[in-house]
């Protein structure tokens, strides 16, 4: 297997730029394709911005900020590249179309991995002549910090081909997992849209106020599921006995609680409500200043539990 020392990131919006000062930060030089004339500056700010914390976490030892490339064409950025992140916008025909043009420029061994969130394998496959080497590699904002990367193949992907991107996100200091069955949305997105529809019921239902639900969240069963998972806290939950005894103990508080949570849909009217609520709750603090305070707050507490994990 490669070492993958030499990287593209396809697409220079926020993940795109969070991609490249990751793989900088391990040792690896990128080239990075995006049609935007203010997408260098972009992406240099945002790497510039994003290294001390990644110096905070220890990912910076053998990297460098300078070792990037700047292309307005996708196919002279991949080429001679080991491993492409694609993040371009969710959008099928524009996906296709760089698919198109960057196929016959890679590397007979080099793995395209898809940031996509929003679309399946199968639908970007279609994009392809040959889809062997393309798998999905979606993040969660922001790449740079999050650990976590949904990887998948499926019988149009060459043997192999998973393993090895799997190999690569955790030699850049991911943590992944294997998505084995194709659904809209892969995983953490459908646990997260799980968790919002029923904050957005509770706030929309009188129950709570934007705020307080999310403190609920962060000062509750957040902070758990930092540590680890929903069935494994549960496992835990009735002591030696385990999760067999859990089941058995609140089955049918759980079965009420289910049968009770809200059905709804993301309406104007309760998009007005939310953002009315949020913006309290910021108290006019910016969205910029607070992505600082979360970005300090999620590298101090990986920082933190490193050596538990």
């Amino acid at each position: 297997m490669t070492n993958f020392a030499h990287t593209a990131t396809l697409g220079a919006g926020v993940i795109g730029a969070s991609w490249s000062a990751l793989f900088l930060a391990s040792g690896r030089s990128v080239a990075v394709y995006d049609p935007s004339p203010t997408a260098e500056k972009m992406v240099r700010d945002y790497v510039e911005k994003s290294w001390p914390i990644l110096d905070q976490l220890g990912l910076t030892k053998h990297g460098t900020p300078n070792a990037i490339t700047f292309h307005t064409s996708a196919s002279e950025a991949v080429d001679g590249a080991d491993f492409v992140q694609e993040s371009v916008p969710e959008r099928l025909p524009i996906k296709h179309a760089l698919y198109a043009e960057i196929e016959n420029a890679l590397s007979d061994d080099a793995i395209v991995a898809s940031s996509a969130s929003g679309l399946t394998l199968s639908e970007m496959q279609a994009g392809w002549a040959d889809p062997s080497r393309l798998v999905l590699g979606h993040p969660f904002n922001p790449p740079h910090l999050i650990p976590l990367v949904e990887v998948m193949g499926n019988e149009d992907t060459a043997e192999g081909v998973v393993a090895e991107a799997e190999a690569f996100y955790q030699a850049v200091g991911k943590v992944t997992i294997r998505v084995n069955r194709e659904v809209p949305g892969h995983v953490a997105n459908r646990l997260q849209a799980a968790v919002w529809r029923e904050a957005i019921h509770l706030i929309s239902t009188g129950v709570a106020s934007v705020e307080d639900v999310d403190t609920a969240m962060w000062a509750g069963p957040g902070l758990r599921w930092a540590a680890m998972g929903p069935t494994m806290l549960f496992h835990l939950g009735a002591g030696e006995g385990g999760l067999t005894e859990f089941c058995e103990r609140y089955s049918d508080s759980f079965n009420r609680w289910w049968d009770d949570l809200g059905e709804l849909h993301l309406t104007p009217e309760l998009a007005e409500q939310l953002v009315a609520g949020v913006t309290l709750e910021a108290n006019g603090v910016s969205p910029s200043d607070l992505s600082v305070k979360r970005d300090a707050m999620l590298a101090a507490m990986q920082v933190a539990t490193a050596k538990l994990r």
